[in-house]
């Protein structure tokens, strides 16, 4: 089951449409219900709650307004292993072989006075 900290995908009607996190889940006077209370990912932010069977905070279909949703518990892909680092086989250049341009000119713009 789903719990508290947990980021969710919500589908409505089979489609993806938006995270949120759930903050609380508190038990409903009725059996196997909970109150869901969830952080809209979104701007603005939104919080609302949600009277949810257990089963539907585990990703279950179930229907709200007569729509279909579902939520799915959102995790985190595995790190991919880093490639291993070829070494470079071309030497640093010498001072010799460096491209140089005499008539190249740097101009600092910070120490730039203007005249007015």
């Amino acid at each position: 089951m789903a719990q508290e900290n947990d980021i969710v995908l919500i589908y409505f009607e089979d489609q993806p449409a938006g995270f949120a996190r759930i903050e609380a889940i508190a038990p409903d006077v009725k059996k196997d219900w909970y109150h869901v209370k969830l952080l809209l990912l979104q701007v603005p932010l939104q919080t609302v709650t949600w009277i949810l069977r257990d089963v539907y905070i585990n990703g279950e279909e179930f229907t709200m307004g007569g729509n279909r949703m579902r939520l799915e518990k959102v995790e985190a892909p595995p790190e991919a292993e880093p490639e291993p680092q070829q070494e470079e086989t071309k030497e640093t250049p010498t001072k010799d072989e460096r491209k140089t341009d005499k008539d190249a000119k740097v101009v600092a713009l910070w120490d730039h006075d203007k005249k007015k």
